[in-house]
């Protein structure tokens, strides 16, 4: 018996990665499919089969399993709110959510499934847990963080240093930061432990974007059915 795909709705489908999402899943289906796509405004209401929707016609869109939010903060609230009225899973990155927002994750989480991740590449979520574990073995070794970005991107650390850190300080380390920012680099991140007469380099470079809008649909399949919760990358792998 075929399983079914699961019904995705992509939510911020203009921007890059909502473009990656819509492009993966028409070209490399992987036992998903898109079955609508929303955006702040829509020329073309139906583009390669999907339907096309405004934030406005949020509450309008057909039925889904999991939407994937890569939008801005002004309209996370009410995918969240609509996965929550609809019993549909989450899978959001989007980044500069207030305190207020991050609360209302976690209190929704108690309703659904879902899972928020600054970075969604699978080899990242890795290398989480491998910093955490060596700063819990290595605890009187310094522990720092250098990323590199290409020149357009503004904050500083990233997000993804900022997660590593949390991992590291988990482990019991106290991390700090250097930030690169040159030419097109996509996104590399180092955490190097370090004591006297020796250290330890723990790298991961991200040559091409798709890995993150690839993980991110990996982590839709993977959380379609699960029990409510705030779930990481790492317990979907």
């Amino acid at each position: 018996m075929t399983t079914p795909p699961v019904r995705l709705l992509v939510h911020g489908a203009t921007g890059r990665m909502g473009q990656a999402l819509l492009r993966l899943c028409r070209e490399a289906p992987v036992g998903c499919e898109v079955v609508a796509a929303v955006a702040r405004t829509v020329g073309t209401r139906v583009v390669d089969g999907v339907p096309h929707f405004t934030s406005a016609e949020l509450a309008g869109v057909p039925a889904f399993d999991v939407a994937i939010d890569f939008s801005l903060p002004e309209g996370f609230e009410a995918v969240l709110a609509l996965c929550q009225s609809r019993g549909a899973a989450l899978v959001s990155g989007t980044t500069g959510l207030s305190d207020g927002q991050k609360a209302q994750l976690d209190a929704t989480a108690a309703a659904i499934p879902l899972v928020w991740a600054s970075n969604f590449s699978l080899g990242v979520a890795v290398l989480h847990d491998l910093v955490e574990r060596a700063a819990r073995v290595l605890p009187d070794w310094d522990c720092d963080i250098v990323e590199a970005h290409h020149t357009r991107k503004l904050d500083a650390p990233s997000g993804t240093a900022l997660t590593l850190g949390a991992s590291a300080q988990a482990g019991g380390a106290t991390p700090h930061y250097a930030s690169l920012r040159a030419g097109d680099i996509v996104g590399e991140h180092l955490v190097q432990f370090a004591a006297a007469g020796e250290r330890i380099e723990l790298i991961h470079r991200a040559t091409n974007r798709d890995i993150f809008a690839r993980g991110a649909l990996h982590a839709a399949v993977r959380l379609h059915g699960r029990a409510p919760g705030r779930y990481r990358v790492a317990d979907l792998l």
